[in-house]
């Protein structure tokens, strides 16, 4: 099993939470499609796209129950992410953690697997 995870600012997890799905954040808004990371990426991937956001929500999902709609393309420094090409459904998360901004960042202590 493949753990792949999505970065929602609160106000886009509530979006999910509310209507049960959601075609995701801006970005994946302009991309045209769910932006996640693997345990490798994601912690640059916070770094990168959320510093100053304040808490994070980390969502944790399964790679291979999202079947073929889920694509791994070359991104950032050339390696493979997980892009959804449909909207993220409420169903497909396993868990949601609180990821709390620190000083220097995100807390990420016992959260990736």
């Amino acid at each position: 099993m493949t753990h792949i995870y999505k970065i929602f600012r609160p106000s886009e997890y509530a979006e999910l939470t509310k209507n049960g799905q959601t075609a995701g954040a801006p970005v994946d808004l302009a991309d045209g499609y769910v932006h996640f990371s693997t345990a490798e990426q994601v912690e640059e991937t916070v770094a990168k796209h959320f510093a100053g956001a304040g808490d994070l929500k980390l969502l944790v999902l399964e790679a291979e129950a999202l079947g073929e709609a889920l694509k791994w393309e070359v991104s950032r420094g050339g390696a493979l992410f997980p892009h959804l090409y449909r909207e993220l459904r409420e169903s497909d998360v396993m868990s949601v953690h609180d990821l709390p901004a620190t000083e220097t960042g995100h807390d990420f202590t016992g959260l990736l697997k």
